[in-house]
């Protein structure tokens, strides 16, 4: 007993004597739970609830779903039948395929058909037989004959009728085009209530011909939030006076031969959900079908949060995808098909149907339905229940008032452990509750609020380490990213201005012609012009890339990456940067001209190597530079980009330390001042960034720089004049052609080694 008491007492006296530091955390908390509450509105609490909801997607497994299949209209479809759109003979035949052959339960198209199709020249046939070719004999006979050959849409409309296919089409635009299908409901079956919709100003429906031969329609028009994310869509929508289903709900209806589709009032207004109060006193829609019912829960405007699994496309995993070639083909295997409610929809990049989703920047449109579709399925629909604010409420409390008090009187280690362990606590349910029982909950406050009380308990434990760092801060704050400054404050000690070699990589920018731009501008629209871009370059090196901005002389502007804090990827970082600089120069570009300044050009010189680092100059001003013969080099090839009229040259090094990128080699030099030549490229993009013309561009280029080197000449120049002839926007192209001109009339001899020797700077 004695022993207990002691040690009670001990604890009684660090909570004492950290009783300050124990309130500062209860206020805190007393911020966090006026969040959690409602009480308090924070933008900033919200994105990351929103960002935190698009993780809890990501985590989900992708189990594919052979209840659903994707006909994909992809690129290699279009380079097999065609650009898009198809005819319609060709869209029957795919009908036909999905419904008579494969036996489909139903057919969903995340496409529209606004327009009649008169691609088969049937009615021009039609005007020439009436007027220049009236006189032909047999001719109108013949024109009858081969019109149900000629009418696509006639075709398509045959394959339609008696199958369950449901045609899609948009809303959002100013027109009423095309015909729209049987509302799901009208106003005047709500009996007087009241629900609220997103009401469509205007649509683009399909042809009267068609809808009316096809099953049904379905909008497939999503309305993505204010930062352009794909998060929610309406299952219903209204045009005029009726209510009309989405795509993914009225593909659902003809798969289960729904008789009707209809709202659903549970209660009285006073005991209705969160949900249905906010739907205007709807709780869900319900899908009637000869079985059954289908309950599905809708929130504000009728819409309902889209479950995305897997990130999306034909490797998401989610999804089963078949491209609509191998359809009208017949290659796609028994079975595949048969039973399952198929959408038909788009990938390739060029028909402008991929949308961002928490997911996936680039995630397939007919996706969202697909998903919509297997939630209806499964009646699995995540939602926010009435009850979430206390239960967060609750959380933010629990933690908060445990952590103030234990981290104020842990030692460092365990802190760590306590804090961790309880962020891991809280996200691990929040993680289950939305995987196991659909609850969708916030949890990013209580996240917050752990991190905050840990941070401050951390910046008053070791506030004397930090007074150690502010000198670190101090010397390396005007050269280095804040981050990175941070990065070095959290260990001083490895970090100084004493000299060393390192391996680096280093940038030099300079504007072109800018002692002409200096003479035309006055002096205080050039500090304009010049601090502009200034600022834009610092930025893109320091704050985007975590450069060492070196310094500025004059226009031009020197960096390095790999000192003070070391990175294995500096050559990767100094290409990106320079890109990235380039891009900026650009639009800086358009903005001057359209300020009646001139135009603005730079050109960027790389170069990686061993070079010395370190606090350099006099006893009245030193500087955090660099130097030795890889440095030389680098200002040496920014002078380059003039003569092969390029952006950005890079010698060999930083092109072999960054494979990432896709390169343009440009020559062999010899600059002044080095007797070794060396190859000098220039960066064209990342490699993931790059398409097949691209490619093709640098395969041919490289070709027509070997032919040179061997002294083929005449090859050379039609290489050459091909080049330029379809891009005759490449100084460089003009420069090797006009070499190898003069080659051909002094050529250089056996003993040329092709390297190209520039006696000046």
């Amino acid at each position: 007993m004695p022993a207990l008491a002691d040690r009670l007492g001990r604890v009684r006296q660090r909570v004492r004597r950290h009783a300050a530091r124990t309130l500062a955390g209860l206020l805190l908390t007393l911020g966090a739970a006026l969040q959690a509450g409602g009480w308090l509105h924070l933008d900033t609490v919200a994105r990351m609830d929103t960002f935190i909801a698009g993780l809890r997607m990501r985590i989900e497994p992708a189990e594919l779903d052979p209840r659903i299949v994707i006909v994909d209209i992809d690129d290699r479809s279009l380079t097999e039948v065609g650009r898009f759109p198809w005819s319609r003979d060709v869209m029957a035949r795919l009908v036909t395929q999905l419904t008579r052959h494969h036996g489909a339960t139903a057919v969903g198209f995340d496409i529209a058909f606004p327009e009649p199709d008169n691609s088969s020249g049937y009615g021009v046939l039609q005007g020439l037989a009436r007027n220049e070719l009236r006189d032909v004999p047999g001719l109108a006979a013949q024109l009858a004959r081969l019109r149900p050959r000629l009418d696509y849409d006639g075709q398509l409309a045959a394959a339609l009728a008696g199958q369950p296919v449901v045609l899609g089409y948009a809303t959002g635009s100013t027109q009423a085009k095309g015909v729209l299908p049987r509302p799901a409901f009208t106003e005047e079956a709500l009996n007087g209530r009241t629900l609220h919709a997103y009401r469509a100003p205007g649509y683009e429906a399909n042809i009267a011909r068609l809808q009316s031969a096809a099953r049904g329609a379905g909008i497939y028009s999503v309305v993505p939030d204010a930062d352009g994310v794909v998060r929610q869509a309406p299952l219903l929508q209204r045009i005029g006076n009726g209510y009309y289903p989405a795509l993914s709900l009225a593909t659902v209806a003809a798969a289960l031969d729904a008789r009707a589709i209809a709202p659903l009032w549970e209660g009285t207004v006073d005991t209705l959900s969160a949900a249905g109060r906010a739907a205007g006193g709807l709780d869900a829609i319900a899908l009637f079908h000869p079985h059954g019912s289908v309950r599905i829960p809708v929130g504000e405007g009728l819409t309902t949060t889209v479950q995305f699994r897997g990130t999306g496309g034909p490797r998401g995993g989610a999804f089963r995808y078949v491209s609509a070639a191998d359809v009208l083909r017949g290659a796609v295997p028994a079975g595949v098909l048969e039973g399952a409610i198929v959408l038909v929809g788009t990938t390739a990049v060029g028909l402008n149907d991929l949308r961002a989703t928490p997911v996936s920047a680039v995630y397939p449109g007919v996706e969202v339905h697909a998903n919509l579709i297997r939630s209806i399925l499964d009646g699995s629909f995540k939602a926010r229940p009435d009850y979430a604010p206390a239960a967060e409420l609750l959380q933010v409390l629990a933690l908060g008032v445990l952590l103030s008090f234990a981290l104020a009187v842990l030692a460092p280690a365990p802190s760590i452990v306590l804090a961790l362990g309880a962020a891991l606590a809280a996200g691990w349910l929040n993680v289950h509750l939305y995987a196991i029982h659909d609850m969708a909950l916030d949890v990013s406050m209580a996240l917050l609020l752990v991190l905050a009380l840990f941070i401050l308990n951390l910046a008053w434990g070791y506030f004397f380490e930090v007074r150690r760092g502010r000198a670190l801060v101090a010397r390396f704050g005007e050269y280095v990213a804040p981050e990175l400054v941070a990065e070095m404050a959290e260990d001083p000690r490895r970090y100084g201005m004493e000299g060393e070699s390192r391996e680096l990589t280093v940038l030099f920018a300079d504007v072109r012609g800018f002692t002409t731009i200096s003479e035309g501008l006055a002096p205080q629209v050039l500090r304009e012009y010049i601090n502009r871009y200034l600022t834009a370059m610092s930025a893109d090196i320091r704050d985007s890339h975590r450069g060492t901005l070196d310094k500025y002389i004059g226009d031009a502007v020197m960096a390095f990456w790999g000192a003070p804090v070391p990175f294995a990827d500096h050559a990767r970082r100094g290409v990106a940067t320079a890109l990235a600089m380039q891009a900026t120069a650009a639009r800086l570009n358009a903005e001057f001209i359209e300020r009646g300044w001139p135009p603005l050009a730079i050109g960027i010189g790389l170069n990686s190597g061993t070079m010395h680092v370190g606090d350099m100059g006099s006893s009245i001003r030193r500087a955090y530079t660099v130097m030795g013969d890889a440095v030389n080099l680098g200002a040496r090839l920014e002078g380059l980009t003039r003569i092969y009229g390029v952006g950005i040259c890079a010698g060999a090094a930083t092109r072999a330390a960054a494979p990432q990128f896709a390169w343009r080699e440009l020559d062999l030099v010899r600059v002044k001042g080095k007797q070794e030549p060396v190859a000098i490229h220039e960066p064209v993009a990342p490699l993931d960034g790059i398409d097949g013309s691209v490619q093709a561009e640098l395969a041919d280029w490289h070709e027509a720089l070997a032919l040179v080197r061997a002294q083929r000449w005449d090859d050379a120049g039609a290489r050459l004049a091909d080049l330029h002839a379809r891009f005759p926007e490449r100084a460089l192209y003009t420069l090797y052609a006009s070499r190898v001109a003069r080659y051909r009339q002094h050529p250089p001899g056996a003993d040329w080694d092709g390297v190209t020797t520039f006696d000046s700077k």
